[in-house]
């Protein structure tokens, strides 16, 4: 028997994974394709997930360079956000990788970690008892097979067939007006990449590379890689009949080209990317929004676009799933999680998911056509000119803006919050930043205060929750105790609320 079955290989299942074998628990992860995904998707994570993945190591092995570091600017329904003026406050931290790669990394580092990844099943149908789940699968060479598990954890996408078998309802909507296209192109000597994160397009002039609306859609060039930028519009209903071939049709760069002349009123010739490079021709009609209306049902789990679907942020929220889940996951498997800790996930996560949803439905808002819509982004732009509006928004979109309740009536400032970037001397004389101290997710007694009580009161829980004694300028508390997934279940110098909330997250001794 299996401690824990995934059912999907992208990077929600993957990353779990790893999390879970950083746990001391030892998964199962079956994926219906047979080799990894080469498609050309998301192309960067955004906001917290950054620093989570610098916690696990993988900031580095994503192309990124030292620490994380906030990003001067960000969008907020494709008006410009001027984060630089937040200071040290601004919570937006950017890591510009491709899908496909942000799989290999992740394929790697569970491989490196002993994961049992199997490729090439395709998961047929599920069922649950008091102790177990039974998953049958069909492998790739047309045999079937039952794997059994204490738990199972469907990441296998917005179509999941986990949710559907688990019963588990997926309420939202679809908006049909929209069609949102994207391809990757050769570079041409009609569009140049202008400093200030703008773009000089011949015959229309310098306009803004990110989120350039019209009163006919939206242009978006991102230029990552100037020898493939990749182009995105984005359509309302106000069209030409027989412009938008349906779903079914196959998408062609002349569509690609023909929908860039209706949004900017001038016709750029596109071409592929130079031969050998990889591609991309994708139509997305309609735009689903939706959420689960549970996470949990019995011993079955979901996350990622199991669980959540939107135009948004999903990629940055799943990958802050599965850190959630794992850890109680692992705490279950070893027999002393409270049912409680395992529907805390569903309590935490859900929360999250609400707000993505919400942000994507206001961000959708403000980038349709219309009078209107012009004159609320005027409206939203006064806002913004306010630090305190800049920061709300700033925090929503880095998705940092939710802070869990970790049963404590009058909570010291940081404690439910993501716990800050601090750099460390620890006793021993080392100089380093608290990242490197998480690196394998396991609960940390973070003590600053120097004394002795603490490390009395946290000595029945040594062969769970590790503890390191060290001095910060920037320290917000005396002392943290953080969770797995990098949040802050308690804060101060109080032994006895250190011991309340040992017992309460880390279980009784």
């Amino acid at each position: 028997m299996f401690d824990v079955v995934i059912v999907g290989g992208g990077p929600t299942g993957l990353f779990l994974a790893c999390e879970l074998r950083l746990a001391g628990v030892q998964p199962l992860l079956l994926e219906r394709r047979p080799e990894a995904d080469q498609a050309d998707k998301a192309h960067g994570l955004a906001g917290q997930v950054v620093r989570l993945l610098d916690h696990r190591g993988l900031f580095e092995r994503c192309g990124g360079r030292g620490a994380p570091q906030p990003a001067p600017g960000f969008f907020f329904g494709g008006m410009p956000l001027p984060l630089h003026v937040l200071g040290a406050a601004n919570p937006m931290h950017l890591l510009p990788i491709n899908q496909r790669d942000l799989e290999r990394v992740l394929a790697e580092r569970a491989a490196e970690l002993g994961a049992d990844v199997r490729r090439g099943w395709d998961v047929l149908s599920l069922r649950q008892t008091d102790d177990h789940v039974e998953v049958v699968a069909r492998g790739a060479d047309g045999a079937e097979a039952t794997f059994t598990a204490r738990y199972l954890v469907g990441c296998d996408g917005g179509h999941s067939l986990v949710r559907k078998q688990a019963g588990i309802a997926f309420p939202g909507t679809t908006d049909d007006r929209v069609v949102d296209r994207t391809a990757l192109i050769g570079p041409s000597d009609r569009v140049r990449i202008a400093p200030g994160g703008r773009v000089v397009i011949d015959g229309l002039g310098e306009i803004p590379a990110h989120f350039h609306r019209t009163e006919r859609g939206v242009f978006t060039l991102l230029a990552h890689d100037p020898e493939r930028p990749l182009v995105n519009t984005a359509e309302w209903e106000d069209r030409p009949a027989g412009t938008f071939p349906g779903p079914g049709a196959p998408m062609t760069m002349s569509e690609m080209a023909d929908s860039v002349e209706r949004v900017l009123g001038v016709r750029l010739p596109l071409s592929p990317p130079p031969e050998g490079a990889p591609t991309l021709l994708r139509r997305l009609c309609g735009r689903n929004t939706r959420l689960a209306d549970r996470y949990r049902h019995g011993r079955v789990f979901i996350a990622g676009d199991a669980a959540h679907v939107s135009h948004g942020p999903t990629l940055n929220t799943a990958l802050q799933d599965a850190a959630n889940l794992a850890w109680k996951l692992a705490a279950a498997v070893r027999g002393w999680a409270p049912d409680w800790l395992l529907d805390s996930y569903q309590t935490e996560r859900r929360a999250l998911g609400q707000r993505v949803c919400a942000q994507t439905r206001v961000e959708s808002a403000l980038l349709a056509p219309g009078a209107e819509v012009t004159a609320l982004r005027q409206f939203v732009a006064q806002l913004l000119e306010r630090t305190e509006n800049l920061q709300r928004v700033a925090a929503l979109v880095a998705g940092a803006d939710v802070r869990y309740d970790m049963g404590e009536e009058d909570p010291a400032a940081p404690t439910g919050w993501f716990v800050p970037p601090l750099h460390l001397t620890t006793d021993d004389g080392r100089a380093l930043r608290l990242a490197e101290l998480l690196r394998d997710a396991r609960p940390l007694l973070l003590d600053l205060t120097g004394g002795t009580d603490l490390a009395a009161t946290a000595a029945a829980w040594r062969d769970r929750v590790h503890r390191v004694r060290a001095t910060a300028a920037d320290a917000p508390a005396p002392a943290l105790l953080i969770r797995p997934d990098g949040y802050v279940a308690w804060a101060g110098a109080d032994p006895d609320g250190l011991k309340a909330a040992l017992v309460r997250w880390f279980s009784p001794n």
